[in-house]
């Protein structure tokens, strides 16, 4: 009878321990996804720009890069213009000149957006006023040099004076070059894209970048600064790949293997937000045959908007069409971590 108690006691004791543990949580190991290889078409022209989606394997949205002038920032901070710096556009500021006479660019300082995205030093610059929640222009006249289109022509100069941005509304006036056929135009934020867009040469058509959050890589062309074998600054056109400033981030690695970079690897990279950070110098030009040569030892491994981490390197710059190969169309492979 004792012993019968004594082992009743150790089964209930036993069981009362092994309740007080909580069992194993099963840990589900990190599954990358399949590899997928991908074409966007700029066109031999680098006609387009093709905003591209990472997770959907899709372009969100493309158009031809000279449709558009000036971009409005749209977040509910924001205030600048932008200019669309695929058609090589600039601007200066006319000094002491007046709206709607003719202008004088003699001593003018032309600048370019930079294309790394720094915000402080965008072309228009800073052209208001605070005025508690509003903003107000300080009637500064720009002359805006529309840059070239797809062909190469030039677009032509249009004055500029930004006015005001209230409740979330732009005001901004335009006139020729001459100084006539005065305009008066304004532009609506909306509340889920980087910019809306503004055509000098088509005002009643208001459009806009794709939904933020609906894309990553922005494939184009673009103006960035270049430098001499003397140190000396210039502008040139390239063609390459820009970042979505709302959310994305890029690392770079030249050193490892495609293969060896994980999830865990790629979590201890260096990120940056550097728009052109991907940029251009994925390929590299051959001045003896006129072609270029892609890179593919360079992986960058990009945070998308949704917060997932993607390995990606390019593969060529070619596309087999009608027996010829034709330059503008960038392939790349690229993997989900």
């Amino acid at each position: 009878m004792i012993r019968l108690l004594l082992s009743l006691l150790i089964v209930s004791m036993t069981v009362l321990i092994s309740s007080c543990f909580k069992e194993d949580e099963l840990i589900i190991p990190h599954v990358p996804g399949n590899y997928i290889t991908d074409t966007v078409a700029l066109t031999d022209s680098y006609q387009y720009q093709i905003y591209y989606n990472l997770h959907d394997s899709s372009v969100s949205a493309s158009n031809i890069r000279s449709t558009w002038d000036l971009g409005f920032e749209s977040s509910p901070e924001g205030w600048r213009v932008i200019l669309n710096t695929s058609c090589f556009m600039k601007s200066a500021y006319l000094s002491g000149q007046v709206f709607g006479m003719p202008s004088d660019t003699t001593g003018a300082k032309w600048l370019f957006n930079p294309s790394d995205g720094s915000s402080d030093s965008v072309a228009i610059g800073k052209w208001y006023t605070a005025n508690g929640t509003d903003t107000l222009g300080i009637n500064r006249v720009l002359l805006i040099d529309r840059g070239v289109d797809t062909k190469g022509n030039p677009r032509g100069f249009k004055q500029l004076v930004v006015d005001s941005l209230s409740h979330g509304i732009y005001y901004f006036r335009m006139a020729a070059y001459d100084g006539s056929n005065q305009q008066s135009f304004s532009i609506v934020k909306l509340s889920d894209v980087n910019h809306v867009l503004f055509s000098i040469s088509n005002p009643s058509t208001i459009f806009s970048e794709p939904v933020n959050y609906s894309w990553d890589l922005l494939f184009s062309q673009y103006t960035t600064l270049l430098y001499t074998d003397a140190g000396d600054p210039y502008p040139y056109l390239v063609t390459g790949v820009l970042l979505n400033p709302f959310s994305v981030e890029v690392a770079v690695d030249s050193l490892s293997a495609y293969d060896d970079i994980t999830f865990e690897k790629a979590q201890s990279m260096n990120f940056s937000k550097q728009a052109d950070k991907i940029g251009y110098d994925w390929k590299i030009y051959n001045f003896d045959n006129g072609t270029y040569k892609v890179n593919s030892k360079i992986i960058y491994v990009i945070r998308d908007t949704k917060g997932f981490l993607y390995k990606l390197r390019f593969k060529d710059f070619y596309k087999l069409l009608n027996n010829r190969l034709k330059k503008g169309y960038p392939s790349f492979e690229y993997q989900k971590l």
